[in-house]
């Protein structure tokens, strides 16, 4: 059965009168001005909700959290220092017999990253967005966090995220001064220094799983099989 124009009044009067009930027992006005302007100052005061209290140095929290995660992490005190850091890690990789053979000394990496001495740390990397044959993928990070143990990257034509997703490895070069708390301090971070919002965030909590057969974990599902954090003082 459907309901006339007496119907549509009538629940719109019953509508009205649950909504005053309730701003009555908020204790809220009517005025639809002054509640559009309470809710754009608490936007813009960007409050946070409740949460576990941070406690301890973020970088050694980031780091546990990222171990924890699956991935690895090296702290250094200058970016100078990446390229043989980087060359260690290579070496330091445990592969199968069949794949030590295909251990690589050649990669791609941001730009950011291509004016760094990587032809004396013994490697080949090019300041180009990834292609399907690389295996390793050089990238910065927009910023981490320490509660999660993730890295947080924006896509640009500066960042682009191929470096990131299709090689086997991918190593992330960090500044320490950019670990935050939580996410709220990362989207706060992105508010702050980006007019707008890039096209895509991506987080990235160690090397990409999945369980969907028989709920056993499989690394290197969709991405990388492994994620090395370079923390740099």
């Amino acid at each position: 059965m459907s309901g006339g124009p007496g119907a549509i009044e009538s629940n719109a009067a019953v509508r009205a009168a649950v909504m005053a009930r309730v701003r009555s027992a908020l204790g809220v006005s009517d005025d639809r001005a002054a509640a559009q302007s309470a809710a754009a100052s608490r936007l813009a005061a960007r409050p946070f909700g409740p949460r576990p209290l941070p406690a301890g140095d973020p970088i050694e929290r980031f780091a546990a959290r990222a171990l924890e995660l699956s991935s690895t992490v090296e702290r250094l005190a200058r970016v100078e220092q990446v390229p043989s850091a980087v060359a260690r890690y290579l070496e330091s990789l445990d592969l199968a017999p069949a794949l030590a053979a295909q251990r690589t000394r050649r990669g791609v990496c941001w730009p950011e990253l291509g004016t760094l001495d990587w032809t004396g740390a013994g490697l080949e990397i090019e300041p180009r967005p990834a292609r399907g044959d690389d295996r390793l993928g050089v990238t910065g990070a927009f910023c981490a966090i320490a509660e999660t143990g993730t890295l947080v990257l924006v896509t640009g034509a500066a960042t682009p995220s191929s470096t990131m997703i299709l090689p086997d490895t991918h190593i992330a070069v960090l500044r320490a001064d950019r670990i935050v708390e939580g996410m709220e301090e990362a989207y706060a971070l992105l508010r702050d220094e980006r007019a707008t919002m890039p096209r895509g965030i991506h987080f990235v909590s160690g090397p990409s799983r999945t369980g969907d057969i028989e709920q056993t974990i499989v690394l290197g599902a969709h991405g990388p099989f492994r994620v090395h954090v370079v923390v740099v003082d």
